[in-house]
């Protein structure tokens, strides 16, 4: 059996792959490991397929993993998870994020919302991996009131199938991120670490649902609130033209502001595809016609 132990490390633009395969290789050599690493990341701030070779051990020649050869695939989205699953060799393990980022081209139907999107369904998974570790990991970075860091929360559940001192893993990570942010990434890298998963492989945080259409904004139906975090924006524009109902803008500062709330369908678009995550849909009560309010 070789001594080398090769990684694959898959997502979309934004939710930082490439940050994270840095990390990996950092922790590699930190541990005294020659490291090789290839990446593709022309598409990481457009919300396309984002990916990193990853390949360690006491001598490596390629950074490439071939078609069967991953000892590891780490997916930070469902869809790209699915896709590169190929890629895994028989009994390596797959994490896996449950979050879905679906791309516009699915989005066949907006006004009904039946994106052509397979169905996140961790049950599915079963006898395609040695071992299936599922979470929403967006999810868990929310309770750690910092969603950036659902990448260092997938590096954590990583770093317990990795042979790696958890104190390399450290070292890289603080060595890595804005410093700003260190205190904020090592928690995190912490909580996938601790993370322990079922043997039924549903997904920790207990989700094991379909991506849920979003009803219209029309009379009677669910309304919606568009949240922007001024702070995260950085005026890349993708929100505004992605938006079908043109809720959205520009300002004088290069910032996103809502300047038609009421006309939200719930597609999502703009939160799926921001790169920063600086936009969250929410839905809110429902909307009733005039004539349908009771007044007492």
């Amino acid at each position: 059996m070789s001594d080398v132990r090769s990684l694959l490390l898959v997502g979309v633009g934004g939710q930082g792959v490439i940050l994270a395969g840095t990390i990996v290789a950092s922790a590699c050599l930190r541990a005294g490991m020659d490291v090789k690493k290839s990446e593709v990341h022309g598409m990481a701030q457009r919300g396309g397929a984002v990916y990193s070779h990853i390949r360690y051990g006491p001598r490596v020649h390629s950074p490439l993993v071939e078609e069967g050869g991953a000892d590891v695939l780490v997916a930070f989205e469902w869809a790209e998870g699915l896709r590169w699953l190929p890629y895994l060799r028989d009994g390596g393990v797959l994490i896996i994020n449950t979050e879905a980022v679906v791309p516009p081209a699915a989005c066949r139907d907006r006004r009904g919302w039946t994106p052509g999107y397979p169905e996140v369904d961790v049950a599915r998974l079963r006898g395609r991996a040695g071992e299936v570790l599922a979470c929403n990991a967006r999810a868990l970075a929310r309770r750690l009131k910092h969603q950036k860091v659902a990448n260092t929360i997938l590096l954590g559940v990583l770093a317990s199938r990795l042979d790696l001192p958890d104190a390399a893993w450290q070292e890289a990570i603080a060595a890595t991120v804005p410093a700003s942010t260190v205190e904020i990434n090592l928690r995190a890298y912490q909580e996938g670490r601790r993370l322990t998963f079922p043997r039924d492989t549903a997904p920790v945080d207990g989700s094991r649902r379909p991506v849920q259409a979003r009803p219209s904004s029309r009379d009677g139906a669910t309304a919606f609130l568009i949240d922007v975090v001024d702070g995260w924006c950085k005026g890349c524009d993708i929100c505004v033209r992605v938006c079908p109902e043109h809720c959205l803008r520009l300002n004088g500062r290069e910032r996103v502001e809502v300047i038609d709330a009421a006309a939200c369908t719930g597609c999502r678009l703009c939160e799926w595809l921001c790169p920063d995550f600086a936009i969250a849909v929410r839905g809110v009560a429902p909307v009733l016609p005039d004539t349908a309010r009771r007044t007492e």
